[in-house]
């Protein structure tokens, strides 16, 4: 077969350098270029779609910023992203065009939670940013919200997620076992985007309780760190209900006090019991804080009863560092009710919700920020 003629590709990490790649015929093409983009260290571990020239444009052509606009800047890393190569590592993530105003939203909150002021998303905790997408262009791009919403088989939810992944990998060089400092890590590092079931919640959505307009679309992102899923089938009485989540949130292996923030992702039925119930999303959050109080005999059976005066970290009480915690006899696991976040989402066939272990949020409250429609 005759050589085919050169591909043209957008360097993922500088928008405006590019790399010709020339496969040697017809048949081999898409592997030669899927391995090129391995070796070059462009991908999450997953094939990739090369970024040419002309798709960049079409993506660009779906918003009005200038290409070159800054998005996120990380000054500690001498490195910023802008809306050039967000489009570029979205095309390479499996995007449709039209996905992009999402994209960008999605790297605007981020902006506001302050991701690009600290070095939070490098944590050996392995956090990773969870996408929480209301109003219509949920809907409208085929953003999943009901069931197996944490799980795959939606290309929007996928691609959307992994298109802040592999900017992160290929604009800020936070790769695993280099920058990125992850202990063990989790599946959002890959990507994590859902959108709230609105029509199956007894509560107005997430981007309304944040001042915008029910029909706005809208992105959220949160910093997070892992999920726990709850199973509660046992009753239908909420303050078993909740104290159910609140035991499985409040637990000592998580982080505590004015660290210590989550945001419970609600299946319908569970939101539906506490809705029928006439419990608000307040009542909810206040419930939650007040029954995490946890007890120094708790904290100390478990070898965090005191704090070190070096670290802030939590200590036995016999280490050298050692001295009391604030509240000496017991402490709330969540410091108050804002410490709190809640969506409905996932389908309505089983009592099921999920806790989702969330960063940052004390300091810094998640932004909701507006999609731009497409000029």
């Amino acid at each position: 077969m005759t050589a085919l003629s050169t591909l043209r590709i957008l360097d993922p990490g500088d928008g405006h350098r590019t790399h010709d790649f020339s496969p040697s015929n017809e048949t081999t093409a898409s592997l030669e270029v899927s391995e090129a983009m391995f070796s070059a260290g462009w991908t999450d571990g997953l094939p990739a779609v090369a970024c040419t020239p002309e798709l960049l444009a079409q993506f660009l052509a779906h918003t009005a910023k200038d290409e070159d606009e800054v998005l996120v800047s990380m000054p500690h890393l001498n490195r910023q992203c802008t809306v050039r190569e967000a489009a570029i590592n979205a095309a390479m993530a499996g995007c449709r065009p039209e996905y992009f105003p999402v994209v960008i939203a999605a790297w605007e909150s981020l902006a506001a939670l302050g991701i690009g002021s600290s070095a939070l998303w490098q944590s050996t905790t392995g956090s990773a940013p969870m996408l929480i997408v209301n109003g219509p262009a949920a809907e409208e791009l085929g953003i999943n919200a009901a069931g197996n919403v944490f799980g795959s088989g939606f290309r929007a939810n996928a691609t959307i997620g992994r298109a802040i992944r592999l900017a992160s990998l290929n604009v800020f060089h936070l790769r695993p076992h280099l920058l990125d400092q992850a202990t063990q890590g989790s599946p959002a590092k890959y990507t994590c985007c859902i959108a709230e079931n609105e029509a199956l919640s007894p509560w107005q959505p997430y981007h309304v309780d944040a001042g915008h307009d029910r029909g706005t679309s809208t992105v959220t992102a949160l910093l997070i760190r892992g999920t726990l899923p709850i199973e509660a089938r046992h009753t239908a009485v909420p303050e078993e209900l909740l104290l159910d989540f609140t035991n499985s949130a409040a637990r000592t292996g998580r982080l505590i006090g004015s660290n210590s923030t989550i945001c419970i992702v609600f299946g319908p039925e569970h939101a539906a019991l506490l809705g029928e119930a006439n419990w608000s999303k307040e009542d909810i959050k206040q419930f939650i804080h007040e029954n995490s109080l946890r007890s120094s005999v708790e904290f100390n059976r478990v070898g965090k009863g005191a704090v070190s005066q070096r670290t802030g970290w939590r200590v036995p009480a016999d280490h050298p560092d050692a001295i009391p915690p604030a509240n000496e006899d017991a402490e709330y696991i969540f410091e108050s009710p804002s410490s709190i976040e809640i969506v409905v989402a996932g389908a309505d066939n089983a009592g099921v919700s999920t806790i989702v272990e969330t960063m940052g949020l004390r300091t810094r409250r998640p932004t909701t920020v507006a999609i731009d429609p497409a000029p």
